[in-house]
């Protein structure tokens, strides 16, 4: 079983850009035509847009099951430089738990998977899941549930 949300993020990727392109287009004509009151403005809308996302960390998610291990890659969208590429990937019997937290007043759900490990429990670091839809989410949690059955 796998869950990709590879189309949204392309989608939510041309919106981020589109935006802080017309936030950084329409400031630069501000500071062109003398309007510099409205050129600081137009400026810190663009600051924050970029933090907004920043704050909301949308995330490319690849959620890979199979009888034998469980692997989920992701990296952040939204980041200047180089991407910071991970994987979880453990073998599917040594799967203890998995919790889903919000974040971001509710809005967002970080998911945080629990593994055996030869000297107790180990948690992985969270994995925002703000760039996947309702259905792509419920059948995450759903095979994760199952998992836990066996």
């Amino acid at each position: 079983m796998i869950v990709s949300n590879q189309h949204r993020i392309d989608r939510l990727k041309k919106l981020f850009y589109l935006g802080a392109a017309v936030w950084a287009v329409s400031s630069l004509l501000f500071f062109l035509v003398r309007m510099d009151l409205w050129g600081f403005i137009s400026a810190g809308f663009l600051f924050v847009w970029f933090l907004a996302w920043q704050f909301i960390d949308f995330q490319y998610i690849n959620f890979e099951l199979s009888d034998e291990k469980l692997t989920l890659r992701y990296y952040s969208i939204v980041r200047f430089g180089r991407k910071n590429y991970q994987s979880i990937e453990f073998p599917v019997r040594s799967f203890y738990d998995y919790r889903l937290e919000n974040s971001v007043f509710g809005l967002v759900n970080d998911l945080i998977l629990v593994t055996r490990a030869p000297r107790g429990i180990a948690e992985y670091p969270p994995v925002s899941l703000a760039a996947l839809n309702r259905e792509e989410r419920r059948l995450i949690e759903h095979h994760l549930r199952d998992l836990l059955k066996r």
